[in-house]
């Protein structure tokens, strides 16, 4: 087989692949043999049907299994062993003429192929890059444990109605004179949360409400444009309400209001565990430790982004094959449609721009993965996850349970195995550069990333 290579502009290639004769017969032949041997035709015996029959039966099948398994085999090692950074897959060249597979050959194919464009990534001790330390300050603590208390709080009883409270009541549909309907909707036990009331006007109605009072509303104002929340309350289909415009009474049977859990012991051992913290001090250092762990995470994440920007400055505007790149989306995106791949090509490039340069970084760092690494990365995540409900001290026996059936799945593999380069990566970084470290509060640093 030949195999022919030109790029003359660098980002552009054209493969050209020749296939003999010679290339495929034997293979066919000794592909038809085996076909002959298992192949049963009536009037002959196994093994003995006349090859010319076996040929005209499936020659031209064999034939051409073996000449697409041939192309992708030599185009792959072709493009492995010259080093070609090839962008997507290679594609059915424009320049190629038709080939009659019924012939012996020789067959001419020819693949247009996206190339990466050459330049260098480097970082090293003479690139200055910013890197926001985020202070732990009582402030964040005190929201932090605010959390905590809310996450295990519960609901209490009130006698007065105020902010966020959970109003139970009895609900009657009412006549334009203001007397219940007859036969109208009517519900027991509804619950209403004022504070979830898209009208103001509505809303207003139940501030300072007690149990007994008689409030008189119109849920389709309260509610505007959302028949699904105003036949929940009233424990009608949605088709019943559709068009509803009366007022309802509402008595209030119960009002319960919500009590975060107060910062005791109690609190210490739901957290941390039963006797890790033993006073608000203590626990109130191990949330400051917590808190430093996940911000450092943050710092870390804007680091990377900052290297990109940085990075992609340094590296600056890269030519690309532009209409190779749209033909490899159209193929991607088949489903999708030539608007998509136009309004998402220029997004498209500086995804690839920035892979291309953290692969060189990768490289340039020996960065290497192990099982071991995504096994952490899929540990870790699985704990912040459970820190997130308020659980922070998860056995990590049960961790790793959770990270294996994680694991089971190629999609979470994969995603775990990028966070895994990303993470070693930016460890490797951090040695690399010159950090220009700042002081922010978690509030300036939330505003840099918006």
């Amino acid at each position: 087989m030949n195999i022919t290579f030109e790029n003359p502009d660098k980002i552009n290639g054209l493969l050209t692949m020749t296939v003999e004769k010679e290339d495929y017969q034997e293979k066919v032949e000794k592909t038809l043999k085996n076909y002959r041997k298992r192949a049963q035709v009536p009037g002959f015996r196994p093994g003995m049907v006349p090859m010319g029959m076996i040929k005209k039966q499936y020659g031209m099948v064999v034939k051409v299994d073996e000449v697409n398994r041939l192309l992708g085999e030599k185009l792959t090692e072709y493009i492995r062993e010259n080093k070609i950074q090839m962008l997507g897959e290679p594609l059915p060249s424009d320049k190629q003429v038709p080939v009659d597979l019924s012939q012996d050959g020789p067959f001419t194919f020819m693949f247009d192929i996206a190339v990466a464009p050459e330049f260098t990534a480097v970082l090293n001790g003479d690139d200055q890059i910013d890197y926001y330390k985020i202070k732990v300050d009582d402030a964040l603590i005190d929201r932090q444990v605010s959390m905590y208390a809310s996450q295990a709080g519960e609901m209490v009883k009130s006698e007065v109605f105020s902010g966020n409270d959970t109003l139970t009541g009895d609900l009657r549909e009412l006549d334009g004179d203001g007397s219940t309907k007859e036969g109208g909707i009517t519900t027991e036990s509804g619950q209403i949360m004022p504070a979830y009331i898209k009208d103001e006007d509505q809303k207003k109605l139940f501030d300072g409400c007690k149990p007994g009072d008689i409030i008189t509303f119109n849920p389709k104002k309260a509610y505007p444009d959302n028949d699904s929340e105003v036949a929940a309350l009233l424990k009608v289909d949605k088709e019943q309400v559709k068009e509803l415009a009366s007022d309802f009474s509402f008595q209030v049977t119960e009002i319960r209001h919500f009590q975060p859990a107060e910062v005791n012991q109690q609190l210490f051992d739901r957290v941390f565990g039963e006797g890790e913290v033993s006073s608000e001090k203590e626990f109130r250092e191990k949330v400051a430790g917590i808190l430093e762990s996940q911000l450092e995470q943050n710092s870390n994440y804007k680091f990377m982004i900052d290297v990109r920007a940085y990075m992609e400055n340094k590296v600056g505007e890269l030519q690309f094959p532009n209409e190779l790149l749209k033909r490899v989306m159209k193929q991607n995106s088949k489903d999708k449609g030539d608007d998509y791949v136009e309004k998402n090509f220029e997004g498209s490039l500086r995804e690839l721009k920035w892979h291309l340069i953290k692969q060189q970084l990768v490289e340039a760092n020996a960065i290497k993965v192990e099982d071991a690494d995504v096994k952490a990365i899929a540990v870790e995540s699985i704990r912040q996850q459970f820190a997130q409900y308020g659980m922070s001290e998860v056995p990590e026996d049960v961790l790793e349970k959770y990270a294996d059936e994680q694991l089971k799945k190629r999609e979470t593999v994969e995603a775990y195995v990028d966070r895994a380069v990303e993470q070693k990566l930016m460890k490797a970084l951090l040695t690399v550069v010159k950090l220009n470290e700042k002081s922010v509060t978690l509030d300036e640093f939330n505003k840099m990333l918006q």
